[in-house]
C-alpha cells in the first residue's frame, strides 16, 4: 500500500520521504496526546488545487528522526513553558527541557525537509 493515502483524492505516497518532499504537503499542526506523546498527530495540509484535504499522521511514524534526549518531566503549564503544545498550529522549538521538546523537535526537521521541484 505504501506509506499514506490522500482521503480527499486518492494521491498516493510509497514512503515518507515522498511524502514529506511533495510540494504539495505543508505541515500545519501538532495535536498533542499529553497521554503518550507519540500516539499525537502531526497535520498536513493537501495543497493540491482539486484536493485541500488535511492530513494526519500519527507522530510514531516519524520519532525516529530525533535523536536526541528525551526528558522525563512534562513542564506543560509551569511558568517556563511557553505553551505551544497547546496551540495545534504553534510548529516553533520549545526551549524548555520538556518532556514534549523531542515532538518540537521533529517537527523542525519535517518543516526543514527538502521539497522536491514540482513535476
Amino acid at each position: 500500500m505504501g506509506f499514506r493515502k490522500c482521503t480527499g483524492c486518492q494521491r498516493a505516497w510509497r514512503d515518507r520521504g515522498e511524502f514529506l518532499g511533495d510540494p504539495e504537503i505543508a505541515l500545519v499542526g501538532y495535536q498533542v496526546n499529553f497521554g503518550h506523546l507519540e500516539a499525537g498527530y502531526f497535520l498536513f495540509n493537501h495543497l493540491r488545487a482539486a484536493c485541500q484535504t488535511t492530513i494526519a499522521e500519527p507522530v510514531e511514524h516519524f520519532a525516529d528522526l530525533y535523536e536526541g534526549p528525551v526528558f522525563e518531566e512534562r513542564a506543560t503549564g509551569l511558568k517556563d513553558c511557553p505553551g505551544h503544545c497547546m496551540r495545534e498550529s504553534r510548529l516553533e522549538p520549545c526551549p524548555t527541557k520538556c518532556e514534549c521538546a523531542f515532538v518540537r523537535e521533529i517537527l523542525q526537521v519535517i518543516q526543514n525537509w527538502d521539497k522536491r521541484r514540482p513535476r
